[in-house]
């Protein structure tokens, strides 16, 4: 019987302003949950300044690793939106004006003060043989090529693109995540953890300790894409931490 085979997605977020701490970042945490609804792991995170050489390396050294690749910011109206222009240098083809972007873009402005600005036109702007990505949030739709989708860089922007884009991605099976909390340090219950994770093939266990209430204890997170094996492995590590000493609190403390 052959593996099973994992889609893997990457993220290139770019931005100078998430760089100098400015901005906090939102997208790397909703873009892997909604590819994990997909069958699709978020397999690397990246994060680089607005230039257009950093842009165009991360972009060919991730769309070659990985399914999928997605990018978040820099396609917006000012001079500083690179995004588009690094990308069309990373496929060596040029830039140009999509039909069908300035069609939603004269829409959307037309009865908005300005109306459509040479600013707001550059949002039209993509590396030639894009498709669109759907924005039913702000009208400037996102950019598809090739593998590489080129989307917003504000969270709630990029929210709608990912909603528009549900069900249309090849995966796998989703991974499935069951959390066992216990009043246990870490350190006391390593050992029980690798050997529950090794006993178990096609399952991952992360462990992530706190301190609450002047006592430490840890959350432990059991993740297969099998959903029945995930289960079983969680109360397997109940038990284990029952005969420790630990009392096991299903969903987490």
């Amino acid at each position: 019987m052959s593996e099973e085979r994992i889609w893997t997605a990457a993220l290139v977020v770019i931005g100078d302003e998430i760089l100098s701490g400015r901005t906090q970042d939102k997208n790397i945490a909703q873009i892997a949950l909604w590819l994990n609804d997909q069958g699709i792991r978020l397999a690397e995170a990246r994060v680089v300044p607005d230039m257009t050489e950093h842009i165009a390396s991360a972009v060919n050294e991730l769309r070659a690793a990985h399914d999928y690749l997605f990018t978040t910011g820099g396609i917006g109206p000012t001079h500083d939106d690179i995004t588009v222009d690094a990308i069309a240098e990373a496929f060596g083809v040029p830039v140009v004006e999509h039909p069908d972007a300035r069609k939603v873009l004269e829409g959307y402005y037309r009865e908005r003060p300005g109306g459509l600005t040479p600013a707001r036109l550059r949002m039209a702007r993509v590396p030639e043989g894009s498709e669109l990505l759907a924005n039913p949030s702000s009208g400037a739709p996102g950019i598809k090529i090739g593998n590489v989708f080129i989307m917003a860089g504000v969270p709630g922007i990029t929210a709608a693109m990912l909603a528009a884009m549900t069900g249309t991605l090849e995966g796998g099976r989703p991974v499935v995540s069951v959390t066992v909390g216990a009043r246990a340090p870490e350190s006391d219950v390593a050992d029980l953890l690798r050997e529950t994770e090794a006993a178990n093939p096609g399952v991952a266990i992360g462990s992530y300790p706190f301190f609450k209430e002047g006592r430490y204890g840890s959350n432990f997170v059991i993740r297969s894409a099998d959903g029945n094996l995930a289960r079983q492995t969680a109360q397997q590590l109940a038990e284990g931490l029952r005969q420790a000493g630990f009392d096991p609190v299903e969903g987490g403390l």
